[in-house]
């Protein structure tokens, strides 16, 4: 590193405010509230794949040199356009972009509409706040930048205030762990899984570019120096992460006898913000995620629009950015709630061959980089995943459902990791026997 050896310190601080959105407020927080007891193990479980993964992914771009695309197409070239694709619908129009938009609105407007005119506010709110989204899109402005450089500090200080008063002065003790956390095992692969709704692991592949292009910016310029310098960035943003996510998960724990099991996290904030400061405290908390959840729809319309418009240049970058939007401020329609529980079946699809292809980019030297492994690998992966994510939406597949039932940890939702071992070594042994 030539310009600053602690280059890395600024990279990732950038990281973490690229990460910190809506997801990471809302699921830790209501994980601990339906965790109680059992909230140690299940944080535990959460940090694995809220901050862990994350970390990897990026360091798995760096330490491979390629973006998600060329990493993916390790692969096949048309596994590489599948995969990608469904990334960005998932981080964009999808999920993602859409939970912004309910997640400021749950916390900053709902608490001042009754439940009579709840729906009506939503739909101006969100309508109002996509135009907003779609202009700074499309619109050349420093405006974005400058709320983020300031709104990110803001909200930690915020949030900061809240874990000391709740530490001080608990809400109430934790409650009995709801029955998806027990026994404890079963809260710590639970707590696995609800990491996946912060689809951090997949904004690992988006973002881990940014950080490369950043630590070559700054003088990175041997492979082994990017790999580096990018690893040591993912520990800064991963280590503000996890404690950010071990005070929510407690906050959330002791909130049960105050505020009564919410419908999502962002009832629990709302709840706790009011507990401490009062009136102040919804508003103050209201308006800073607001502006927090702004400039993230902001950057991920715009990502999305980026990477569309390269692939299907028949519509320019506005008229995808239009589209993203539009279609964002749809979804955004049926609440936050609704998009929760949307999301998960395709994150149950999505997250095991996204952690498929993070361990593959860290051991391609131990098989040479060899086509067959990628492809056994991901190929077995992608059969548990797909049956995980029509399972998890309610769909049943007769006899599969038994087969799949029986296998190594299944009853976690885990049994791709089998499938993936099995796939990892048949790739091994073509590769042995092609050469």
């Amino acid at each position: 590193m030539k310009k600053s050896d602690n280059a890395f310190i600024a990279i990732g601080l950038m990281l973490f405010a690229l990460f910190f959105g809506a997801g990471n407020l809302i699921f830790p927080v209501f994980m601990g509230q339906n965790s109680g007891v059992d909230t140690i193990p299940a944080t535990i479980g959460f940090l694995i794949t809220g901050v862990g993964l994350p970390i990897l992914g990026v360091a798995a771009i760096g330490y491979s040199g390629s973006d998600l695309q060329g990493l993916a197409s390790r692969i096949s070239k048309p596994y590489a356009i599948f995969f990608a694709v469904c990334l960005y619908l998932t981080i964009g129009p999808a999920f993602a972009i859409p939970r912004t938009a309910t997640t400021s609105f749950e916390i900053a407007i709902a608490p001042f509409f009754g439940s009579e005119m709840k729906t009506t506010a939503l739909y101006g709110f969100c309508a109002l706040f996509f135009i907003v989204s779609c202009w700074l899109s499309i619109t050349p402005s420093k405006l974005v930048d400058r709320i983020g450089k300031v709104i990110t500090p803001v909200l930690l200080l915020f949030l900061a205030a809240l874990f000391v008063f709740s530490t001080i002065s608990p809400m109430g003790p934790w409650q009995e762990a709801t029955a998806g956390y027990q026994p404890s095992l079963k809260a710590l692969t639970q707590g696995f899984i609800d990491g996946y709704g912060t689809m951090d692991v997949l904004a690992a592949f988006v973002f881990g570019i940014i950080v490369v292009n950043a630590v070559r910016q700054y003088g990175a310029e041997t492979p082994e120096e990017i790999a580096a310098s990018t690893l040591r960035s993912g520990l800064i943003a991963g280590l503000c992460l996890g404690i950010i996510y071990i005070f929510l998960c407690i906050l959330g724990a002791s909130s049960v006898s105050v505020l009564g099991m919410q419908e999502n996290g962002a009832g629990v904030l709302v709840g706790a913000a009011h507990h401490y400061f009062g009136s102040f405290g919804n508003i103050v908390m209201g308006v800073i995620v607001l502006l927090a959840c702004l400039t993230t729809s902001v950057g991920l319309i715009t990502s999305c629009g980026e990477y569309f418009s390269r692939l299907l240049p028949f519509l320019s970058f506005k008229k995808w950015v239009t589209v993203f939007a539009v279609v964002s401020f749809l979804v955004g329609l049926f609440g936050l709630t609704t998009i929760i529980r949307a999301a998960i079946p395709v994150l149950m699809f999505l997250y095991p061959l996204a952690i498929a292809l993070i361990i593959l980019s860290f051991t391609n030297s131990l098989f040479g980089g060899n086509k067959s492994v990628y492809q056994m690998a991901i190929l077995f992966t992608f059969i548990p995943s797909l049956y995980d994510g029509i399972h998890t939406a309610g769909l049943s597949l007769g006899g599969i459902d038994a087969f799949m039932a029986g296998l190594p940890f299944a009853a976690h939702g885990l049994a791709w990791i089998s499938f993936f071992i099995a796939g990892y070594v048949i790739g091994l042994v073509l590769a042995k026997v092609k050469k």
